[in-house]
């Protein structure tokens, strides 16, 4: 008898353990409210296809590290506040040893993030898919490309009237080059601790491209100039494609050393397409590669958007401050655009600078789309990804301009 109260009790109190350890008992409304917005980013990646391949990582990751008691990420572990609690210097990258003797999965994935290896090893496999030949057909368009990152300027005066720091301005203004990576690193260095907003935010627009930038290309547009036929691009040759990345590479390290690391390997990336003797190395940048770290990037990403640094008016202020930029940068393509259609007498379809934003090709689809409204022989793709491509290199030397003053 005494032997079987005996199990009875032990057995009792394995189930109050369980219990007391089970992530129902330490669910509080913090992890509970992530859990709601991580379920609604995954319906949008599934359902409604918004930028699935970083989307639905980013939403699965932020499910993963609110679920409680997982132990999966520690956020706290790259913290200078508490790294400096343990006796490290404060300004120390990580705590090392926290990480490799209490660290889950996502902690060891995230030295990819807080080391800046992930978003250039993107630009690498994007440099790999991308042909500059439309900009190097027509070098103006490097000029609605510079036109597109006004956007980021403007949300960085904001954030700072708002009363953000100048390095967490600077991570919230890079939102409005539309481009994620860029946003990621900028934002690993400027301000850890906004990385899950603002990678949310970044993504969330690049994806409501065809929702956002129609009706300002409208507004600010004739349906006279959105029919604008455009004559045909130049044949560029393969000896100006191999020339273009190593003068651009060598050009952004002499002025701007701090965008060098994005773009240097985007024009690796582009250099190994380009040459023609590199196909095995161009097919894994732009296919194993690539996928494999935009899985890494995307769920440790995610891991950030904890209840303690996501749910907060911060948050709303990134959301609201990354959508101002991003209607900044489409206006200020599309402005420019005109511009060129005056002086050109009518021979630039001014639609073709809200491709400037770098959501490529998204965006260049969009001033395609917009310019068959108008007119439905018109054929705008090329000619926008002219401008498309230059807002790839302009949101990354808007970067290394951000990092070089307030990093």
């Amino acid at each position: 008898m005494e032997t079987t109260m005996t199990i009875i009790s032990s057995f009792g109190d394995t189930l109050a353990n369980l219990w007391k350890n089970s992530g129902f008992n330490n669910m509080d409304l913090g992890s509970l409210g992530m859990l709601l917005i991580a379920f609604v980013l995954l319906y949008l990646a599934i359902v409604k296809k918004f930028e699935p391949l970083l989307l639905l990582p980013i939403a699965f990751g932020m499910m993963l590290t609110n679920l409680p008691m997982g132990g999966i990420f520690h956020m706290s572990f790259f913290d200078p506040d508490y790294i400096a609690s343990l006796g490290y210097e404060k300004g120390t990258l990580i705590a090392i040893n926290e990480v490799f003797s209490k660290g889950g999965l996502l902690d060891f994935l995230y030295l990819g993030i807080k080391l800046g290896i992930y978003p250039p090893l993107i630009f690498l496999g994007i440099g790999a898919m991308t042909d500059f030949g439309p900009l190097l057909a027509n070098p103006r368009s490097l000029l609605l490309g510079a036109a597109a990152q006004f956007g980021i300027f403007i949300a960085f005066f904001l954030a700072l009237f708002l009363g953000f720091s100048p390095q967490q301005a600077g991570a919230i203004g890079i939102i409005g080059g539309a481009d994620g990576p860029t946003a990621i690193f900028t934002a690993k260095t400027l301000a850890p601790e906004l990385l899950g907003a603002i990678a949310v935010a970044a993504y969330s627009y690049m994806a409501l491209v065809p929702v956002i930038q129609p009706p300002i290309m409208r507004l600010l547009t004739t349906k006279r100039e959105r029919g604008t036929v455009m004559a045909q691009l130049r044949p560029v040759s393969r000896t100006e494609k191999i020339i273009f990345p190593i003068a651009v590479t060598v050009l952004v390290a002499l002025i701007i050393p701090d965008a060098l690391t994005l773009v240097g390997m985007l024009m690796l990336g582009n250099l190994l397409k380009e040459s023609g003797v590199c196909e095995r190395l161009v097919k894994t940048a732009a296919n194993e590669l690539m996928n494999i770290v935009t899985i890494f990037l995307g769920i440790t990403v995610g891991a950030t958007a904890t209840a303690e640094y996501f749910l907060n008016s911060r948050t709303l202020l990134i959301m609201g401050l990354g959508i101002v930029a991003f209607i900044f940068g489409t206006a200020a393509g599309v402005l420019i655009g005109k511009l060129m259609y005056v002086l050109s007498k009518g021979k630039v379809n001014p639609l073709i600078g809200a491709a400037g934003v770098s959501a490529v090709p998204m965006a260049a689809r969009v001033a395609q789309k917009e310019g068959q409204r108008a007119k439905p022989s018109n054929f705008l793709l090329m000619h926008a990804m002219g401008p498309n491509v230059a807002g790839v290199i302009g949101s990354a030397i808007a970067a290394g301009i951000l990092l070089m003053l307030l990093g």
